[in-house]
Protein backbone atom coordinates (compact mmCIF):
# COMPACT_ATOMS: atom_id res chain seq x y z
CA UNK A 1 0.00 0.00 0.00
CA UNK A 2 2.92 2.41 0.75
CA UNK A 3 4.62 1.77 -2.16
CA UNK A 4 1.28 2.44 -4.63
CA UNK A 5 0.54 5.51 -2.39
CA UNK A 6 4.19 6.64 -3.18
CA UNK A 7 3.84 5.95 -6.85
CA UNK A 8 2.58 9.04 -9.86
CA UNK A 9 -0.57 10.25 -9.44
CA UNK A 10 -1.86 12.34 -11.74
CA UNK A 11 -5.03 13.56 -9.86
CA UNK A 12 -2.52 14.94 -7.17
CA UNK A 13 -0.18 16.24 -9.98
CA UNK A 14 -2.96 18.20 -11.73
CA UNK A 15 -3.81 19.36 -8.47
CA UNK A 16 -0.79 20.93 -7.83
CA UNK A 17 -0.87 22.55 -11.15
CA UNK A 18 -3.94 24.27 -10.89
CA UNK A 19 -2.84 25.92 -7.61
CA UNK A 20 -0.01 27.07 -9.03
CA UNK A 21 -1.74 28.64 -12.25
CA UNK A 22 -4.38 29.64 -9.17
CA UNK A 23 -1.30 31.64 -7.39
CA UNK A 24 0.09 33.53 -10.49
CA UNK A 25 -3.29 34.79 -11.12
CA UNK A 26 -3.59 36.58 -7.53
CA UNK A 27 -0.11 37.80 -7.99
CA UNK A 28 -0.72 40.15 -10.79
CA UNK A 29 2.66 41.87 -9.93
CA UNK A 30 4.65 39.07 -11.10
CA UNK A 31 2.71 37.67 -13.97
CA UNK A 32 2.51 41.22 -15.53
CA UNK A 33 6.65 40.96 -15.08
CA UNK A 34 6.22 37.83 -16.68
CA UNK A 35 4.54 39.46 -19.82
CA UNK A 36 5.82 42.62 -19.39
CA UNK A 37 9.91 41.84 -19.42
CA UNK A 38 9.72 40.10 -22.58
CA UNK A 39 7.66 42.71 -24.45
CA UNK A 40 9.52 45.89 -23.55
CA UNK A 41 13.29 43.96 -24.56
CA UNK A 42 11.34 43.04 -28.02
CA UNK A 43 10.45 46.95 -28.12
CA UNK A 44 14.05 48.27 -26.98
CA UNK A 45 16.14 46.13 -28.73
CA UNK A 46 14.05 45.82 -31.72
CA UNK A 47 13.21 49.56 -32.24
CA UNK A 48 15.27 51.95 -29.45
CA UNK A 49 18.78 50.36 -30.34
CA UNK A 50 20.55 52.54 -33.27
CA UNK A 51 24.36 52.00 -33.44
CA UNK A 52 24.09 54.47 -36.80
CA UNK A 53 23.17 57.59 -35.21
CA UNK A 54 21.52 60.01 -37.33
CA UNK A 55 19.73 63.60 -37.38
CA UNK A 56 22.72 64.62 -35.16
CA UNK A 57 21.98 68.19 -33.82
CA UNK A 58 24.64 70.69 -35.62
CA UNK A 59 24.91 74.17 -35.57
CA UNK A 60 26.67 76.18 -38.20
CA UNK A 61 29.21 79.16 -38.02
CA UNK A 62 28.13 81.06 -41.25
CA UNK A 63 31.54 83.71 -41.06
CA UNK A 64 30.41 83.36 -45.37
CA UNK A 65 26.60 83.07 -45.80
CA UNK A 66 27.12 82.56 -49.61
CA UNK A 67 26.00 79.56 -51.88
CA UNK A 68 28.35 77.37 -51.28
CA UNK A 69 28.04 77.37 -48.17
CA UNK A 70 24.28 77.21 -48.83
CA UNK A 71 24.82 74.39 -50.71
CA UNK A 72 27.04 72.27 -48.39
CA UNK A 73 24.91 72.84 -45.51
CA UNK A 74 21.79 71.57 -47.46
CA UNK A 75 23.98 68.09 -48.83
CA UNK A 76 24.69 67.43 -44.86
CA UNK A 77 21.02 67.75 -43.99
CA UNK A 78 19.61 65.20 -46.99
CA UNK A 79 22.27 63.22 -45.81
CA UNK A 80 20.21 61.90 -42.90
CA UNK A 81 23.07 62.10 -40.46
CA UNK A 82 22.95 65.84 -39.43
CA UNK A 83 20.16 68.20 -37.88
CA UNK A 84 20.73 71.90 -38.24
CA UNK A 85 19.54 73.12 -35.30
CA UNK A 86 20.57 77.01 -35.98
CA UNK A 87 23.40 79.46 -36.44
CA UNK A 88 25.97 81.13 -33.81
CA UNK A 89 27.55 83.77 -33.85
CA UNK A 90 31.51 82.45 -33.64
CA UNK A 91 33.28 79.55 -32.63
CA UNK A 92 33.34 80.46 -29.03
CA UNK A 93 29.62 80.24 -28.58
CA UNK A 94 29.71 76.81 -30.72
CA UNK A 95 32.25 75.27 -28.06
CA UNK A 96 29.92 76.64 -25.27
CA UNK A 97 27.08 74.66 -27.21
CA UNK A 98 29.53 71.49 -27.59
CA UNK A 99 30.41 71.47 -23.86
CA UNK A 100 26.89 71.62 -23.11
CA UNK A 101 25.96 69.26 -24.81
CA UNK A 102 22.89 70.82 -27.14
CA UNK A 103 25.16 69.93 -30.26
CA UNK A 104 27.24 66.89 -31.73
CA UNK A 105 28.86 69.23 -34.87
CA UNK A 106 29.85 72.50 -34.96
CA UNK A 107 30.09 72.99 -38.50
CA UNK A 108 32.40 76.66 -39.35
CA UNK A 109 32.57 78.41 -42.69
CA UNK A 110 35.33 80.88 -43.07
CA UNK A 111 35.08 84.34 -45.12
CA UNK A 112 35.91 84.06 -48.41
CA UNK A 113 34.47 80.06 -48.42
CA UNK A 114 32.70 80.63 -51.98
CA UNK A 115 35.38 82.98 -53.31
CA UNK A 116 38.23 80.44 -52.54
CA UNK A 117 36.34 77.66 -53.51
CA UNK A 118 35.46 78.75 -57.38
CA UNK A 119 39.47 80.06 -57.24
CA UNK A 120 40.13 76.28 -56.54
CA UNK A 121 42.12 77.58 -53.64
CA UNK A 122 40.81 74.41 -51.01
CA UNK A 123 39.39 76.65 -48.75
CA UNK A 124 39.25 75.44 -44.92
CA UNK A 125 36.06 73.96 -42.92
CA UNK A 126 36.36 73.75 -39.41
CA UNK A 127 34.16 71.25 -38.08
CA UNK A 128 33.85 70.86 -34.08
CA UNK A 129 32.43 67.69 -32.87
CA UNK A 130 31.86 66.30 -29.14
CA UNK A 131 33.93 63.26 -29.15
CA UNK A 132 32.88 62.39 -25.62
CA UNK A 133 30.91 59.17 -27.37
CA UNK A 134 32.94 58.18 -29.80
CA UNK A 135 29.64 55.88 -31.23
CA UNK A 136 28.32 58.86 -32.27
CA UNK A 137 30.61 60.45 -34.70
CA UNK A 138 31.45 57.05 -36.60
CA UNK A 139 29.06 57.50 -39.58
CA UNK A 140 28.84 61.45 -39.44
CA UNK A 141 32.60 61.70 -40.06
CA UNK A 142 32.53 59.27 -42.93
CA UNK A 143 29.60 61.64 -44.59
CA UNK A 144 31.47 64.67 -43.82
CA UNK A 145 34.81 63.24 -45.42
CA UNK A 146 32.56 62.42 -48.61
CA UNK A 147 30.98 65.70 -48.88
CA UNK A 148 33.87 67.66 -49.06
CA UNK A 149 34.66 66.04 -52.39
CA UNK A 150 31.24 65.59 -53.77
CA UNK A 151 29.13 67.97 -52.45
CA UNK A 152 30.30 71.03 -55.44
CA UNK A 153 31.07 68.91 -58.47
CA UNK A 154 27.47 70.05 -60.39
CA UNK A 155 28.12 73.58 -58.54
CA UNK A 156 31.30 73.92 -60.09
CA UNK A 157 31.46 73.27 -63.82
CA UNK A 158 34.78 75.12 -64.11
CA UNK A 159 36.12 72.30 -61.75
CA UNK A 160 34.79 69.79 -64.02
CA UNK A 161 36.16 71.23 -67.04
CA UNK A 162 39.40 71.67 -65.40
CA UNK A 163 39.21 68.17 -64.98
CA UNK A 164 38.34 66.88 -68.43
CA UNK A 165 41.38 69.16 -69.84
CA UNK A 166 43.76 67.17 -67.86
CA UNK A 167 42.17 63.95 -68.94
CA UNK A 168 42.13 65.27 -72.28
CA UNK A 169 45.82 66.74 -72.00
CA UNK A 170 46.86 63.30 -70.87
CA UNK A 171 45.00 61.48 -73.27
CA UNK A 172 46.73 63.54 -75.73
CA UNK A 173 50.16 62.60 -74.61
CA UNK A 174 48.60 59.08 -74.51
CA UNK A 175 47.80 59.46 -78.10
CA UNK A 176 51.62 60.90 -78.40
CA UNK A 177 52.92 57.66 -77.05
CA UNK A 178 50.54 54.90 -78.33
CA UNK A 179 47.33 55.16 -75.96
CA UNK A 180 44.11 55.72 -76.46
CA UNK A 181 42.60 59.12 -74.63
CA UNK A 182 39.65 58.00 -72.20
CA UNK A 183 35.97 59.24 -73.27
CA UNK A 184 32.68 58.57 -71.95
CA UNK A 185 32.20 57.21 -68.77
CA UNK A 186 36.37 57.37 -68.25
CA UNK A 187 35.73 61.18 -68.74
CA UNK A 188 33.51 61.37 -65.72
CA UNK A 189 35.24 59.45 -63.63
CA UNK A 190 38.14 61.74 -64.24
CA UNK A 191 36.39 64.82 -63.69
CA UNK A 192 34.67 63.11 -60.53
CA UNK A 193 38.21 62.33 -59.23
CA UNK A 194 39.92 65.76 -60.13
CA UNK A 195 36.53 67.17 -58.14
CA UNK A 196 37.98 65.53 -54.47
CA UNK A 197 39.33 67.54 -52.30
CA UNK A 198 38.21 70.74 -53.14
CA UNK A 199 38.01 71.24 -49.09
CA UNK A 200 40.44 71.34 -47.15
CA UNK A 201 38.00 69.46 -44.22
CA UNK A 202 39.55 69.81 -40.78
CA UNK A 203 37.91 68.04 -38.09
CA UNK A 204 38.68 68.73 -34.26
CA UNK A 205 37.42 66.23 -32.13
CA UNK A 206 37.30 67.53 -27.98
CA UNK A 207 36.82 65.70 -25.06
CA UNK A 208 38.13 62.84 -26.29
CA UNK A 209 40.12 63.29 -29.44
CA UNK A 210 41.79 60.27 -29.23
CA UNK A 211 38.56 57.96 -29.20
CA UNK A 212 39.26 55.85 -26.02
CA UNK A 213 36.36 53.78 -25.48
CA UNK A 214 37.01 53.48 -21.37
CA UNK A 215 36.55 57.63 -21.17
CA UNK A 216 33.40 56.91 -22.53
CA UNK A 217 32.26 53.45 -20.82
CA UNK A 218 34.01 54.45 -17.30
CA UNK A 219 32.37 57.12 -16.30
CA UNK A 220 29.13 55.75 -17.28
CA UNK A 221 29.60 52.65 -14.87
CA UNK A 222 29.03 54.94 -11.81
CA UNK A 223 25.22 55.95 -12.66
CA UNK A 224 24.75 51.97 -13.04
CA UNK A 225 26.58 50.51 -10.43
CA UNK A 226 24.54 53.31 -8.52
CA UNK A 227 21.15 52.52 -10.26
CA UNK A 228 21.32 48.22 -9.65
CA UNK A 229 22.87 48.22 -6.41
CA UNK A 230 21.14 51.33 -4.48
CA UNK A 231 17.81 50.18 -6.18
CA UNK A 232 18.08 46.79 -5.21
CA UNK A 233 19.52 47.14 -1.68
CA UNK A 234 16.73 49.47 -0.10
CA UNK A 235 13.98 47.35 -2.63
CA UNK A 236 14.67 44.29 -0.46
CA UNK A 237 15.15 46.12 2.49
CA UNK A 238 11.63 46.35 4.23
CA UNK A 239 10.16 43.09 2.61
CA UNK A 240 12.87 41.41 3.89
CA UNK A 241 11.29 42.32 7.52
CA UNK A 242 8.13 41.70 6.58
CA UNK A 243 9.29 38.32 5.66
CA UNK A 244 11.51 37.76 8.90
CA UNK A 245 8.42 39.06 10.93
CA UNK A 246 10.46 42.39 12.16
CA UNK A 247 7.96 44.44 10.42
CA UNK A 248 5.78 44.52 13.28
CA UNK A 249 8.02 46.25 15.67
CA UNK A 250 8.37 49.14 13.39
CA UNK A 251 4.37 49.95 13.23
CA UNK A 252 4.75 49.70 17.23
CA UNK A 253 6.71 52.31 17.37
CA UNK A 254 5.37 55.85 16.69
CA UNK A 255 7.97 57.21 13.84
CA UNK A 256 6.57 58.27 10.86
CA UNK A 257 6.47 57.09 7.29
CA UNK A 258 8.94 59.99 6.43
CA UNK A 259 11.21 58.80 9.26
CA UNK A 260 11.23 55.27 8.76
CA UNK A 261 11.94 55.87 4.74
CA UNK A 262 15.11 58.27 5.47
CA UNK A 263 16.02 56.44 8.44
CA UNK A 264 16.36 53.13 6.04
CA UNK A 265 17.87 55.08 3.00
CA UNK A 266 21.14 57.02 4.86
CA UNK A 267 23.27 53.84 5.76
CA UNK A 268 22.76 52.75 1.90
CA UNK A 269 23.90 56.25 1.03
CA UNK A 270 27.00 55.74 2.67
CA UNK A 271 27.61 52.59 0.87
CA UNK A 272 27.46 54.05 -2.46
CA UNK A 273 29.28 56.54 -1.74
CA UNK A 274 31.90 54.02 -0.71
CA UNK A 275 31.30 52.61 -4.26
CA UNK A 276 31.57 55.61 -5.77
CA UNK A 277 35.17 56.64 -4.40
CA UNK A 278 36.11 53.07 -5.42
CA UNK A 279 35.42 53.26 -8.99
CA UNK A 280 36.90 56.78 -9.14
CA UNK A 281 40.13 55.65 -7.76
CA UNK A 282 40.03 52.35 -10.34
CA UNK A 283 38.93 54.97 -13.29
CA UNK A 284 41.98 57.59 -12.68
CA UNK A 285 44.83 55.00 -11.70
CA UNK A 286 43.75 52.10 -13.89
CA UNK A 287 42.26 53.54 -17.08
CA UNK A 288 43.70 56.88 -17.23
CA UNK A 289 40.19 58.67 -17.26
CA UNK A 290 40.68 62.33 -16.89
CA UNK A 291 39.19 64.41 -14.33
CA UNK A 292 38.88 67.65 -15.48
CA UNK A 293 36.18 69.22 -13.37
CA UNK A 294 35.45 69.32 -9.76
CA UNK A 295 35.74 66.27 -7.78
CA UNK A 296 33.69 68.44 -4.76
CA UNK A 297 30.71 68.67 -7.36
CA UNK A 298 30.86 65.18 -8.91
CA UNK A 299 30.38 64.06 -5.02
CA UNK A 300 27.35 66.59 -5.00
CA UNK A 301 25.88 65.33 -8.10
CA UNK A 302 26.85 61.57 -7.40
CA UNK A 303 24.67 62.10 -3.84
CA UNK A 304 21.98 63.54 -5.57
CA UNK A 305 21.92 60.40 -8.30
CA UNK A 306 21.84 57.83 -4.91
CA UNK A 307 19.35 59.38 -3.35
CA UNK A 308 17.12 59.40 -6.03
CA UNK A 309 17.73 55.74 -6.39
CA UNK A 310 17.33 54.81 -3.15
CA UNK A 311 13.98 56.57 -2.77
CA UNK A 312 12.61 54.42 -5.65
CA UNK A 313 13.92 51.22 -4.06
CA UNK A 314 12.37 52.51 -0.80
CA UNK A 315 8.80 52.93 -2.58
CA UNK A 316 9.29 49.29 -4.49
CA UNK A 317 9.69 48.13 -1.09
CA UNK A 318 6.61 49.89 0.35
CA UNK A 319 4.69 48.30 -2.95
CA UNK A 320 6.13 44.63 -3.17
CA UNK A 321 4.91 42.33 -0.91
CA UNK A 322 8.34 39.97 -1.11
CA UNK A 323 11.27 40.15 -1.85
CA UNK A 324 10.92 38.29 -5.46
CA UNK A 325 8.20 41.08 -6.30
CA UNK A 326 11.14 43.50 -5.16
CA UNK A 327 13.99 41.98 -7.46
CA UNK A 328 11.40 41.47 -10.25
CA UNK A 329 10.32 45.36 -9.62
CA UNK A 330 13.80 46.54 -9.72
CA UNK A 331 14.82 44.54 -12.78
CA UNK A 332 11.86 46.01 -14.42
CA UNK A 333 12.95 49.82 -14.11
CA UNK A 334 17.25 48.87 -14.64
CA UNK A 335 16.58 47.52 -18.27
CA UNK A 336 15.25 50.35 -19.97
CA UNK A 337 17.45 52.85 -17.88
CA UNK A 338 20.36 51.10 -18.97
CA UNK A 339 19.35 50.89 -22.69
CA UNK A 340 17.36 54.55 -22.86
CA UNK A 341 20.51 56.05 -20.99
CA UNK A 342 22.53 56.39 -23.69
CA UNK A 343 25.37 53.88 -21.45
CA UNK A 344 25.56 51.45 -23.93
CA UNK A 345 24.39 53.00 -27.25
CA UNK A 346 24.47 56.75 -28.28
CA UNK A 347 21.43 58.58 -27.06
CA UNK A 348 21.17 60.44 -29.73
CA UNK A 349 20.59 57.31 -32.26
CA UNK A 350 17.64 57.02 -30.49
CA UNK A 351 14.17 57.42 -31.99
CA UNK A 352 12.30 60.65 -30.64
CA UNK A 353 9.72 58.39 -28.47
CA UNK A 354 12.58 56.44 -26.92
CA UNK A 355 14.59 59.75 -25.87
CA UNK A 356 11.48 61.11 -24.78
CA UNK A 357 10.89 58.38 -21.98
CA UNK A 358 14.68 58.02 -21.60
CA UNK A 359 14.57 61.80 -20.22
CA UNK A 360 12.40 61.11 -17.68
CA UNK A 361 14.77 58.27 -16.05
CA UNK A 362 17.29 60.02 -13.67
CA UNK A 363 20.48 57.63 -15.37
CA UNK A 364 20.35 59.78 -18.23
CA UNK A 365 20.54 62.58 -16.83
CA UNK A 366 23.29 61.44 -14.29
CA UNK A 367 25.34 60.07 -17.43
CA UNK A 368 25.48 63.51 -19.08
CA UNK A 369 26.34 65.47 -15.45
CA UNK A 370 29.92 63.02 -14.38
CA UNK A 371 30.79 62.79 -18.30
CA UNK A 372 30.53 66.43 -18.63
CA UNK A 373 32.74 67.07 -14.94
CA UNK A 374 35.20 64.41 -15.87
CA UNK A 375 35.58 65.04 -19.41
CA UNK A 376 34.60 68.86 -20.09
CA UNK A 377 35.22 70.27 -16.88
CA UNK A 378 31.80 71.57 -16.53
CA UNK A 379 30.35 74.01 -13.82
CA UNK A 380 27.28 74.44 -11.58
CA UNK A 381 25.55 76.69 -14.34
CA UNK A 382 26.51 74.39 -17.14
CA UNK A 383 24.66 71.08 -15.20
CA UNK A 384 21.41 72.71 -13.91
CA UNK A 385 19.50 71.74 -16.90
CA UNK A 386 20.22 68.07 -16.11
CA UNK A 387 20.20 68.71 -12.29
CA UNK A 388 16.67 69.58 -11.85
CA UNK A 389 14.67 66.64 -14.12
CA UNK A 390 16.41 64.09 -11.45
CA UNK A 391 15.16 65.95 -8.10
CA UNK A 392 11.55 66.71 -10.33
CA UNK A 393 12.38 62.36 -10.46
CA UNK A 394 13.43 62.59 -6.64
CA UNK A 395 9.81 64.28 -5.23
CA UNK A 396 7.53 62.50 -7.30
CA UNK A 397 8.74 59.39 -6.69
CA UNK A 398 8.93 60.16 -3.01
CA UNK A 399 5.23 61.74 -2.99
CA UNK A 400 4.61 57.78 -4.34
CA UNK A 401 6.16 55.64 -1.76
CA UNK A 402 4.72 58.46 1.21
CA UNK A 403 1.49 57.38 -0.02
CA UNK A 404 1.68 53.19 -0.67
CA UNK A 405 3.77 52.52 2.83
CA UNK A 406 1.14 51.60 5.06
CA UNK A 407 1.27 51.56 8.28
CA UNK A 408 -0.34 48.10 8.57
CA UNK A 409 0.86 44.73 7.56
CA UNK A 410 -1.86 44.64 4.66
Amino acid sequence: MSAMGNGFSLSRWLGILIKEFIQLRRDRLTFGMIVGIPFIQLLLFGYAINSDPRHLPTAVVMADPGPAARSFVAAMENSGYFRIVGSVAGEAQGRELLAHGDVQFVVTFPVGFHRELVRGNRPTLLVQADASDPAALGGATAVLERLAGQAFVRDLPGAVRGARDAGAFAGGTGAASGTAAPVGGAAVAAARAGSVGQIDLRLQRYYNPEGVTAFNIVPGLLGVILTMTMVLMTGLAMTRERERGTFENLLATPATAFEVMTGKIVPYIMIGLIQVTLVLLAARWIFDVPMIGSITLLYAVVLLFICANLTLGITFSSIARNQLQAMQMTFFFFLPSIILSGFMFPFRGMPEWAQVIGSILPLTHFLVLVRGILLKGNGPEMLWSHIWPIMLFMAAVLALGLRTFKRTLD
